[in-house]
């Protein structure tokens, strides 16, 4: 049996046993279950890959807790929830439970209302900021709730009507004192540069604007998040542009292009990527914002395999 069908096989009957021990496995496949002793263990990453809720719906199962114990089960040491903010307060104590028992780094969760279609930081209107920042304070309580230590921020539509240089100071504004909310917690806001493309319109889009930001901003608690899919659609040039930004960097994320599904199925060299990464002495969470390529079981499995070999270095 060839290395990739031997994990997967594997990665299905532990689906099938779920988070029990050997007797819940059906009888037909306890038969494989001793040539599968050396996959019995999670899987060791070089770095800490985050997968959301529902990539593994169909292996693990619709329960979000079912869904945390295999992402652990599998080697996976981090996980991200844009949706956080939204969840019912039990819920997010349940979660946290969960991930702090299976040792599990809680990623980002987006912070605020993302204005998609009309400006709001951009302006420098003083309730749209009041608006803001009274979201930041909100998303400190879930932060600290689910022991997060970044959120996403995302500055929002671009304002036609004003120069650009004006809407940057106005955002720098809205930053400091978002800054001075979340300096005293230890949280980090990570600032997301979104790609033309897919988000036509929007004020920040590119990785150099963003350091500029940063580096006015001057807070430990404003920091980059260079996604690794919408900076190559932007500007390209993806290793000199991280090399260069850094310092600023306090997140990544990541997904193939085109496509946005997981590494080895675009142009991007993720096992180049992630090396590099590595190199540097990354120590943070490497968010997996995609979709999957594949559908159900077998495309889940693939995206298992697919960071399994864009880690091996």
């Amino acid at each position: 049996m060839d290395r990739r069908n031997f994990v997967k096989q594997n990665l299905k009957i532990s689906a099938l046993a779920g988070i029990g021990g050997l007797s819940v496995y059906p009888k037909t496949i306890m038969g494989d279950i001793n040539i599968l002793q050396e996959e019995k263990e999670p899987h060791q990453f070089n770095l800490n890959y985050a997968p959301h809720l529902g990539m593994f719906q169909n292996l693990a199962g619709k329960d979000v807790i079912d869904q945390l114990n295999f992402m652990a089960d599998q080697g996976f040491t981090a996980f991200e929830d844009n949706g956080m903010k939204d969840r019912p307060i039990e819920v997010q104590e349940k979660m946290a439970a969960t991930m702090q028992k299976r040792n599990i780094e809680m990623g980002v969760f987006v912070a605020h209302k993302i204005y998609w279609t009309s400006p709001n930081l951009t302006n420098g209107d003083k309730a749209l900021r009041e608006e803001f920042l009274k979201e930041i304070k909100e998303s400190v309580e879930v932060a600290k709730r689910v022991n997060a230590k970044w959120m996403t921020v995302v500055p929002g539509y671009i304002n036609v009507r004003q120069h650009m240089q004006y809407q940057t100071a106005n955002v720098i504004e809205s930053l400091k004192f978002a800054a001075d909310i979340l300096e005293p917690h230890d949280i980090t806001m990570v600032l997301e540069p979104l790609n033309f493309r897919d988000h036509p319109g929007l004020f920040l889009s590119e990785s150099p604007q963003a350091y500029q930001i940063c580096k006015a901003v001057a807070s430990p608690s404003c920091k980059i998040l260079f996604d690794v899919y919408h900076q190559q659609i932007q500007e390209g040039n993806l290793l000199p542009n991280i090399e260069a930004c850094w310092d600023e960097i306090g997140y990544f994320q990541v997904g193939d292009n085109p496509g946005r599904n997981e590494p080895t199925t675009g142009e991007i060299n993720y096992n180049n990527v992630f090396k590099y990464i590595h190199q540097k002495g990354y120590k943070g969470i490497i968010g997996m914002e995609h979709g999957n390529s594949g559908e159900g079981e077998q495309g889940e499995l693939a995206v298992i395999e697919a960071y399994k070999v864009s880690d091996d270095f």
